[in-house]
C-alpha cells in the first residue's frame, strides 16, 4: 500500500492495523475521526506532511497475516468477534472502572476537585456504552447475520422495521461520537491519565483502566465505524441488485 493525503484516515487503519499506533502517536483519531483525510488532520493539526508518511511507511514495512487484518473478515465474524471480544471487554470492566473512579473522587476529591467530574463523566459513558452495545447486539448485528445467511444461502433480503442498514447504522456512529467525546473530556481531565505525584495505588489504578478503556474503545470503535459498517452497506447494496 502506497500513503497518499486523499486517503482516509480509516481507510489506512483498515488496510494495515499497525499503522493504528502512529496514528496514536500522533494524537490523531482513527476511530470516529476515521472518514477525514490524511491531508484533513495534517492541515488540522499544523503537522509536516512528510513527518506523517514518514512514519506511516514505515509501519508498513511490517509484514501481517491475511488473518490479522479484520478488512478480510465477514461482516457477520466480525460483528461477533466485536461482541465476544469488545463488549465482553466492557461490560466486564466498566462497573470495576466506576467504583474506583467513585472511590479515588470520595477520598481524593478535595484536593483534587476534577476527580469528581471524572467520576460523573465515567458514569455517563459507562451508561452511554451498556444501552449502545444492547442496541446493536438486539438490531444491528442481527440483521448483519441475517444478511450474510441470505448471501450465502441465495435468497431474499430479509424484512426489517427499517428502510436499510444506514439508519441503524447512523445511529451508531452518532452514539459513537458522543462516547468519543466524553474520552477527549476524560484525557484532558486527566492530563492523558496521567496520576499526580502525590496520588495513592487506587488513584494510579483508576487512571491506568482508564487507559485501558480508552485504547480499547479506540479500536472497537475503527472495527465497527471503518471496517464493519462500510462492509454491511456494501453487501446490502448487492443483495439488492441481485434480487
Amino acid at each position: 500500500m502506497t500513503i497518499h493525503p486523499d486517503m482516509t484516515v480509516g481507510e489506512v487503519v483498515s488496510q494495515h492495523y499497525r499503522t493504528a499506533e502512529v496514528f496514536n502517536r500522533f494524537e490523531i483519531d482513527f476511530c470516529c475521526g476515521g472518514k477525514k483525510t490524511l491531508s484533513q488532520v495534517c492541515e488540522e493539526k499544523e503537522m509536516n506532511w512528510d513527518a506523517l508518511s514518514g512514519a506511516l511507511s514505515e509501519a508498513l514495512q511490517h509484514t501481517e497475516r491475511p488473518s490479522d487484518n479484520p478488512d478480510n473478515w465477514e461482516p457477520d465474524f466480525l460483528a461477533e468477534y466485536i461482541v465476544q471480544t469488545h463488549h465482553r471487554y466492557l461490560r466486564e470492566h466498566l462497573p470495576l472502572i466506576c467504583q474506583y473512579a467513585a472511590k479515588t473522587a470520595a477520598v481524593h476529591g478535595e484536593r483534587h476537585p476534577e476527580l469528581k467530574v471524572v467520576q460523573k463523566q465515567v458514569e455517563l459513558l459507562a451508561g452511554d456504552l451498556l444501552e449502545h452495545m444492547e442496541k446493536e447486539e438486539k438490531v444491528l448485528f442481527p440483521y448483519i447475520r441475517m444478511l450474510c445467511d441470505a448471501r450465502r444461502q441465495h435468497t431474499q433480503v430479509p424484512a426489517v422495521p427499517f428502510q436499510s442498514a444506514q439508519a441503524p447504522i447512523s445511529m451508531m456512529e452518532h452514539e459513537h461520537d458522543y462516547a468519543g467525546a466524553l474520552l477527549e473530556n476524560l484525557r484532558e481531565l486527566t492530563n492523558d491519565f496521567t496520576p499526580p505525584a502525590d496520588s495513592c495505588t487506587t488513584y494510579k489504578l483508576t487512571y491506568a483502566k482508564l487507559k485501558e478503556l480508552d485504547e480499547d474503545l479506540r479500536w472497537h470503535v475503527h472495527l465497527e465505524n471503518n471496517v464493519l459498517f462500510p462492509k454491511t452497506i456494501r453487501l446490502e447494496q448487492i443483495l439488492h441488485q441481485q434480487n
